[in-house]
């Protein structure tokens, strides 16, 4: 099906004037404690064991050579007459004293009983009690957060590793690092009811420290999860204080069927919050919001009752303007309700699927960040997850009137806050939808700064071109997150780094977003079927395609560099070591595919296809479209770079499996290094003289 130019979508995307690395250092390991030299025995300290000490002459040892001597009679201290009388009084004392012990240790209590019997246990090594304790291995898992009921039900720490602790974060104690080369016995623990034991949910809460990390990627599998989360989140905290709930509502077209769905379970969840007995009598209270190019509030002041909320969900109306100013409506919604949630812990719940308007999110996004948490309010999100280091996905809608089909573009990443990957597909600017395994850089960074969790739906809408519905694990993408911290944080960081500049000049001198670049790297996809035209057109392409060409020789020059593949050896990051891997190994291929592009037109135009210009029922070619195969044209010209491409992409693919990396490695094998042009057939469109039905911006 052919995709409509996007003439409405053709704002450049900025890349950030040379964002690179500083090479982060992990945490010293603590060395071994030094021991004894080898094959010296070491020093005895203190008394000597059992072993060690010299044998003890028994009485019964007699020396045979020893002449025996007479013994001479003792003289007593105590006179025996003195002691007559006396064995009465002894016996009385004995048994009194023994009577009091047994007394005793029926009235200790047993817990005091327990801390003197290990007295009579064997004593312990210090050294080695202590070489142990130094070897602990901290669970990763356990992780603080805003509250510990809340840290339940969140698995993925704060994000730290590969581009240095983040912002905010707290270091693991070095006492607790695991030396090299060694590891922490595993010792047999009995484990009582974790229950008998437990203080009240409220004691838990009351004593977690503020100011924690949130969760800035919790996958979900709809929205039904989601909500149950949620109605968990939201208890946690009624155990703790008041809560005063602000939904913010994304006003685009395509969130009505899923305000229809909340709107349909938000009373479940509000039932089971009543008969919890925690939001009974007014302990919790809702507000409700929404945004488009404007912001609105839809309920007088935060209320309780459940059908004014249904109510005000029902009321938002549809946005046309295809603008989202997310991160001004969450600063409007929060300074808004904070008087009236004033005593009471406040919750904001933004629900979108887009990212929001990138001149909105680059102003704006700190001082949303600010007033949360001078606000002291949570913010949870319910989005989707971000396209794969690009900032748009496409949505189909076909006109009712003619049936013309439209690929629309809607907002949906990246996931870092510049852009880290090519923008072309080595034609043209990218129209694929690769999942990125992260949230939208601005709602994963702001569910993370103030505590809260961003929800994440991984599943791929079917109305997306070229969606793609791998779940990446977590673990496989553990190394892999992106840069949470402020886009200044990031970018001045990456100026210290070469291999990080030097990649995002080359994403920059080949974006087809930027105006000025444009011309020279954005190749024709659609010829005329009119002979004359195409072979006009083909001329024109064929020319372009070879300067394009000047381009990816440089751009693959700045990667075969020795400073460069000195500074991929020098990275620590998984995410930029698995960038330089991918780019490196596209720029080659793209260079390929342009060689095949030029050579194909030139074939094609001495030796033109023939083709029906109608076929049934109704249809009728419409136009040409290049795309791609594995037979090549140009033959040894290229023979050594497709063998190298290849290499380069199965590099990434087995040094960063289960990584989008990997998969769109494979994807580009895949498609071929050869190019060839297929006819295009489609019905004519209606003819529609209703009243006019403008195209939607989502």
């Amino acid at each position: 099906m052919a995709q409509s130019e996007l003439n409405s979508s053709d704002s450049a995307v900025d890349t950030p004037a040379a964002p690179p690395l500083e090479s982060t250092q992990g945490e010293p390991t603590q060395d071994r404690p030094a021991g004894p030299p080898r094959g010296k025995p070491p020093a005895p300290q203190g008394k000597p064991t059992p072993a060690e000490a010299p044998p003890r002459a028994e009485e019964d040892d007699v020396d045979d050579g020893a002449e025996e001597q007479p013994t001479a009679p003792r003289r007593r201290l105590i006179p025996r007459r003195a002691l007559e009388g006396t064995g009465a009084c002894f016996s009385s004392l004995a048994f009194h004293l023994v009577l009091l012990i047994l007394l005793a240790l029926i009235m200790t209590p047993e817990a005091v009983r327990n801390e003197i019997l290990p007295i009579t246990a064997d004593p312990i090594d210090i050294e080695e009690e202590e070489e142990r304790l130094e070897t602990q291995v901290l669970d990763e898992s356990i992780v603080p957060s805003i509250n510990q009921a809340v840290a339940i039900a969140r698995s993925d720490p704060a994000p730290q590793g590969a581009q240095g602790v983040v912002v905010g974060s707290v270091p693991p104690p070095e006492s607790v690092q695991v030396p090299v080369g060694r590891k922490a016995e595993a010792e047999m623990v009995t484990v009582n009811d974790p229950y008998l034991d437990t203080p009240p949910s409220k004691v838990l809460i009351q004593e977690a420290p503020a100011g924690m990390l949130g969760d800035a990627r919790a996958v979900v599998d709809d929205y039904q999860e989601a909500m149950d989360r949620i109605t968990r989140e939201l208890l946690m905290l009624l155990d703790k204080r008041r809560v005063c709930v602000v939904w913010c509502f994304d006003r685009s077209e395509s969130m009505k069927d899923d305000q229809q769905e909340i709107r349909d379970r938000i009373e479940r969840v509000y039932t089971e919050l009543g008969l919890s007995g925690r939001a009974n009598g007014g302990a919790l209270t809702t507000a409700v919001t929404s945004y488009g190019e404007a912001f609105g509030v839809h309920t007088e002041k935060p209320t309780a009752r459940v059908d004014i909320i249904k109510q005000a969900i029902a009321s938002i109306p549809i946005d046309n303007s295809g603008k989202e100013m997310m991160c001004s409506a969450i600063t409007q919604s929060i300074a808004l309700h904070r008087k009236e949630a004033k005593g009471r812990q406040m919750v904001l719940i933004l629900v979108t699927d887009e990212t929001g308007e990138k001149e909105d999110n680059v102003v704006n996004l700190e001082l949303a960040i600010a007033e949360a948490k001078d606000a002291g309010c949570i913010v949870y999100t319910l989005g989707r997850e971000a396209v794969f280091g690009y900032p748009y996905a496409y949505m189909r809608w076909q006109h009712p009137g003619t049936g013309e089909i439209h690929w629309l573009p809607v907002d949906r990443g990246p996931e870092t806050g510049f852009i880290e990957q090519l923008q072309t597909n080595g034609f043209r600017r990218r129209h694929d939808a690769f999942a990125s395994g992260f949230g939208p850089y601005e709602q994963a960074r702001i569910a993370r700064e103030t505590g809260g969790i961003f929800f994440m739906l991984p599943s791929m809408e079917t109305s997306i071109v070229r969606g793609d519905n791998r779940r990446y694990e977590l673990e496989a993408m553990r190394s892999y997150r992106p840069d949470l911290r402020s886009r200044g944080e990031i970018a001045e960081e990456n100026l210290q780094s070469l291999l990080r500049t030097r990649i995002n000049e080359v994403i920059a001198s080949l974006n087809p977003w930027n105006d000025a670049v444009r011309p020279h790297v954005e190749l024709r996809v659609h010829f005329s079927p009119d002979p004359e035209t195409f072979a006009k057109q083909a001329v024109e392409e064929r020319a372009k395609s070879i300067r394009y060409v000047d381009y990816l020789v440089k751009a693959e020059n700045v990667f075969n560099s020795e400073e460069m593949i000195y500074a991929r050896s020098q990275e620590t990051s998984r995410r930029w070591q698995a960038n330089y891997d991918l780019l490196h190994a596209q720029i080659l291929a793209y260079k390929v595919r342009n060689f095949e592009y030029a050579a194909y037109l030139d074939w094609f135009l001495k030796n033109p296809k023939v083709v029906p210009l109608t076929k049934e029922p109704d249809k009728r070619l419409v136009h040409w479209d290049i795309t791609t195969r594995k037979e090549t044209l140009t033959g040894e010209l290229t023979d050594s770079m497709i063998a190298q491409s290849k290499v380069l992409f199965q590099k990434v693919m087995d040094e960063h499996p289960g990584t989008p990396w990997a998969a769109r490695a494979q994807w580009e094998l895949k498609r071929g290094f050869g190019v060839h042009l297929v006819p295009h057939y489609r019905a004519p469109y209606r003819n529609y003289t209703g009243p006019p039905i403008p195209i939607p911006k989502l």
